[in-house]
C-alpha cells in the first residue's frame, strides 16, 4: 500500500503516474452519497474532470467540495488489481481548451472528426456561456493499492 497524507510517504507499490495516464474511467464520491463514474485528465498533480451546471455533479460539488475518487481494475484473466483513491477539497476552475483536448483525446481518440458532436462542442461551444468548467481535485490524500494475485490455470 502507499499512501501520502500531510507529508508522510511510503513507496508506490506501482508507478501511479502511468497507471492514472491510461484511458480508465473514475468514480467520483459527493455528499448525499451520491457516486458517478466520470473520465478524467491527471496532470500537476490534480484530477481533472469535465463539467458545468447541467450536471448534478457541478451543483453538488458547489455545495460541499469535499469528494472522494477511485481509479481501479480488476482483471481476472491477468490477476492484475490495482486501485488509487483520493480524497480532498474539489474546486471549479475555468475551463481551457488544450487540456480539454488533451483529455477527451485520451478516450476518443486523436480525429476529432470521429467524435460525438457533443464532446465537439464542449472544445468549441463558449465556456463562459455554456459554463463548461473543470473540476479540480489536488488531493489531501492518495492511496495505493496492488491486490494483483497470481491466476492459476
Amino acid at each position: 500500500m502507499w499512501k501520502i497524507e500531510h507529508g508522510d510517504m511510503e513507496p508506490a507499490p506501482f508507478d501511479i503516474d502511468a497507471f492514472l495516464s491510461q484511458p480508465l474511467t473514475a468514480r467520483i464520491a459527493t455528499d448525499g452519497p451520491s457516486v458517478r463514474p466520470v473520465w478524467f485528465l491527471w496532470e500537476e498533480g490534480a484530477f481533472w474532470v469535465l463539467t458545468g451546471p447541467w450536471t448534478k455533479l457541478f451543483h453538488r460539488v458547489s455545495a460541499d467540495p469535499q469528494i472522494a475518487l477511485v481509479v481501479d481494475v480488476c482483471d481476472i484473466a491477468t490477476g492484475l488489481v490495482r486501485q488509487v483513491i483520493a480524497r480532498g477539497r474539489a474546486e471549479l476552475v475555468g475551463f481551457d481548451v488544450p487540456r480539454g483536448r488533451r483529455k477527451l483525446i485520451r478516450y476518443l481518440g486523436a480525429d476529432e472528426s470521429c467524435w460525438d458532436s457533443r464532446f465537439v462542442r464542449y472544445l468549441h461551444d463558449d465556456p463562459d456561456e455554456r459554463g463548461t468548467v473543470w473540476l479540480r481535485l489536488s488531493p489531501s490524500s492518495v492511496t495505493a493499492r496492488d491486490l494483483s494475485y497470481t491466476v492459476v490455470h
